[in-house]
Parts: C-alpha cells; sequence; structure tokens
C-alpha cells in the first residue's frame, strides 16, 4: 500500500506541473498574443462544455445513474457559480481595492472552476492507485491527455480576462495545486472519498457550463468580424472535439 501512495503523490505532482504550460507565452511578443487570445477563449468554451457533457457527466452517471439527484448536482454546480459572480462583482464595485480595476470577473470564475476541476482529478488519482497500481497509471495518463488542453484554454482565459503573463501562469499554478489537496484528502479518507467524489463530478459540471455560457460565449460575442467569428467556431469546435476523443480513449 505504500507504493500505491507513492505513485498516486508523483502521479499528482507530475500533473500538477502541467500548469506551467503557460511559460512558452513569455517568448511571445505581447502584440501576436493579443491576436490569439480570443481563439484561446474559443478554444477554453469548448473545452468546458465538452468537459461537462463527455467527461463529468458521464463520470459521474456511471456512479449514481442520471436520476434526479445527478440533476440536482449539475443545478446545484450552476446555481452555486450563480452566487459566487455575484459576490465577485459585488466586492469588486464596492471593495475596489481588493481586485484590479482592467481583470474581469470570468478570469475569478475560470480559476475556481480549475480548481475545482484539477480538486477532483486529484481525488480521482488517488481513487484508482488505492484499487492497484496498474489502475492508477491509467487513470494518470487519461487525466494527463486532458489536462494539457485544459490548461492551454485556462492561460488564454486569464490573459483575456486582465492577468499579465507573470500573473496568469503564477495563479494557473496554484489551481494545479489543489489536485494534490484531493490526492492526500482521498488518501487520509479512503472510501469516505467516494461520496464527495459523486457529488463533486456533477456539481463541477454545472459550474463548467456557467462559465462557459455565461461569462466566456459573451466575451467571444464582443466579436463583430464574420472571419473572427467563423475562427472562433473553429477553435470552439476544435475544443470540443479534442475532449471528446479523449474521453473516448478513456473509455
Amino acid at each position: 500500500m505504500t507504493n500505491n501512495i507513492i505513485f498516486a503523490l508523483i502521479s499528482v505532482i507530475l500533473i500538477s506541473l502541467i500548469s506551467l504550460i503557460g511559460i512558452l507565452a513569455l517568448s511571445i511578443k505581447i502584440e501576436t498574443l493579443k491576436k490569439i487570445l480570443i481563439y484561446l477563449v474559443s478554444f477554453s468554451v469548448g473545452a468546458m462544455f465538452a468537459s461537462a457533457f463527455f467527461d463529468l457527466i458521464p463520470e459521474g452517471a456511471e456512479k449514481i445513474g442520471f436520476s434526479f439527484k445527478m440533476s440536482s448536482y449539475i443545478i446545484t454546480g450552476i446555481l452555486f457559480s450563480f452566487l459566487l459572480e455575484t459576490i465577485i462583482h459585488w466586492r469588486h464595485c464596492h471593495n475596489p481595492q481588493h481586485f484590479n480595476q482592467h481583470t474581469h470577473s470570468f478570469a475569478y470564475m475560470n480559476l475556481f472552476g480549475d480548481s475545482l476541476h484539477n480538486f477532483i482529478d486529484g481525488m480521482i488519482i488517488a481513487a484508482t492507485y488505492l484499487v492497484s497500481i496498474p489502475v492508477g497509471l491509467t487513470a494518470t495518463i487519461a487525466i494527463f491527455l486532458h489536462e494539457i488542453p485544459q490548461e492551454i484554454g485556462d492561460f488564454g482565459v486569464l490573459l483575456q480576462g486582465g492577468f499579465k503573463k507573470s500573473k496568469a501562469i503564477f495563479y494557473n499554478f496554484l489551481t494545479a495545486l489543489t489536485a494534490i489537496a484531493g490526492t492526500i484528502l482521498v488518501l487520509i479518507i479512503g472510501p469516505h472519498s467516494e461520496n464527495l467524489i459523486n457529488f463533486l463530478l456533477p456539481f463541477a459540471a454545472g459550474n463548467f457550463i456557467y462559465i462557459a455560457g455565461s461569462d466566456l460565449i459573451p466575451e467571444l460575442h464582443k466579436e463583430t468580424s464574420l472571419k473572427k467569428n467563423l475562427l472562433q467556431f473553429l477553435f470552439l469546435l476544435f475544443g470540443v472535439l479534442l475532449i471528446a476523443f479523449i474521453a473516448l480513449l478513456e473509455r
């Protein structure tokens, strides 16, 4: 069992390091980066919707069935996201010193969504390693594959939301550390973590649906050029197809 725990911790640390992929953007000129940001956001929208509908919801349905409880958890995720964003807006208006005036609330919402998603990934990694090392390795590879496109999209959302490149990399990395917290939690409480995972999967799906539909799509609609709109759609579609393909590989 000690080997299982060691493998779980090493795996989640390696997964967390993927969040540093934004370092590649440090070598890109800011003018060039601004031109491609909206397409990274488009990609992120597709990846979020696909993660919700092809990954989180099916995974939750396998555990608790597509029942009233499942739907309730999804709706709870959406409602919670609405309340959280309302609080962010309120604090932004009443306590401007707490937030950069040029940083949009959707960037903070994305950090929350990414943190929750990474926390679940960490829990899944630990839970699978508690079954066996081969099962844990398979889950780690699957999570690794879907984390790369997810982190690229998340980094673009933070930049679009007003974060500087260095700050976006730092905060993206901080959200990745929640995966380690998720792994440690499961290793401590063991089988008792199953009920929490069953709730968090559809809850996170609701969160992703809210962020992509309520926060990010309106950002895309600010662009009125037909050519750029078509490119946005293609990047959004690419995000959907890539995550869908990875989800198929996991099954």
